[in-house]
């Protein structure tokens, strides 16, 4: 498959996908041709390009300052139209409170974990202490049955997230799909995570391609094995991505 653009809709997660995921998501890096490579495609495009990511709005425009783009961040918690019209999903703000205070309390004993707030949702990260795994999930999965049905788990590469259930990447894509300038386009997305197979559900049900970055099981009915590889194939429609056989993910 080589890169088209007029008729699309391209969907990007940012970590794992457009960066190489580091220690915690302070220290990414970009690569230097990137935010030149998403404005190409943003013009090329039409504006038919938006970031769907775990990442708050916020921390997502300090990555790509340049342009503000249409984008679903906290794992489509909040999300930001075309014409920049932001919505959240509406929880009580002190709901996660308990869970702040008791995930900080694991931080005082565990320094090697990293909590990162982001307002809706609470990403637990034991990218630093993968020995520390069965904790941090244990941890959250308490907080999540103290909170109810109205919260849920997301599990990530060395993450575990406490995020308000009834939103989800593949919902967000709808949503996008459902307004200009996508509409009408055939949606593309990339992502490379357990959090991004909802988003490949969803572009496979709307008739469009869905991309994994990397091994593992997967919904997506094709695969580029690296974030260097998505970089190349987005500017020069190469190296082709790799079909995926038997999609284990449903």
């Amino acid at each position: 498959m080589t890169l088209p653009v007029a008729g699309f809709a391209y969907f990007l997660d940012i970590d794992g996908t457009l960066v190489d995921l580091a220690d915690t998501p302070r220290a990414v890096k970009l690569h230097p041709a990137l935010s030149d490579l998403v404005e190409a495609l943003y013009q090329s495009s039409g504006g038919a390009i938006a970031l769907i990511t775990g990442r708050s709005i916020a921390d997502a425009d300090r990555l790509f300052p340049r342009r503000h783009l249409p984008i679903a961040g906290q794992h489509g918690h909040e999300r930001r139209s075309a014409n920049r019209v932001i919505t959240r999903h509406r929880v009580s703000p002190r709901a996660l409170d308990t869970g702040r205070h008791l995930l900080r309390s694991i931080i005082e004993r565990h320094p090697e974990l990293l909590l990162e707030d982001k307002g809706l949702t609470l990403a637990l990260h034991y990218r630093r202490a993968p020995h520390l795994a069965s904790l941090a999930h244990r941890v959250v999965h308490v907080v999540q049955k103290s909170l109810g049905d109205q919260y849920c788990v997301h599990r990530g590469k060395r993450v575990v997230e406490l995020a308000p259930a009834g939103r989800d990447k593949g919902l967000a894509i709808r949503a996008f799909m459902r307004e200009p300038p996508f509409r009408g386009r055939t949606p593309m997305f990339i992502g490379d995570d357990v959090t991004d197979e909802l988003g490949f559900a969803m572009v496979n049900k709307l008739g469009g391609h869905s991309i994994k970055v990397g091994h593992g099981p997967t919904a997506a009915g094709s695969r580029l094995p690296s974030v260097s590889a998505v970089l190349a194939w987005l500017e020069h429609g190469s190296p082709r991505p790799r079909r995926c056989r038997r999609p284990s993910v449903k």
